[in-house]
């Protein structure tokens, strides 16, 4: 191993953008065990197809219609 490296023609990371970030949120737990029944059938894990939806959901703007009874 080198004791230095030269990083002058060094590129940076395309896919920076697409890093993801570690959060909490709470999620009811019937919607998991949706997203959960989904993976079953899809083999896909749950957390992959909420992230999916929601990503889904911000690149097509979609609002939420939300009304109060």
């Amino acid at each position: 191993m080198r004791e230095e490296y030269d990083f002058a023609n060094a590129k940076k990371n395309p896919y920076v953008k697409k890093l993801k970030k570690q959060i909490t949120i709470n999620i009811d737990s019937n919607t998991i065990d949706y997203f959960k029944e989904q993976s079953s059938e899809s083999g896909i894990p749950y957390q992959t197809l909420i992230n999916l939806y929601l990503t889904d959901c911000a690149s097509k703007h979609r609002k939420l219609n939300v009304s109060w009874e």
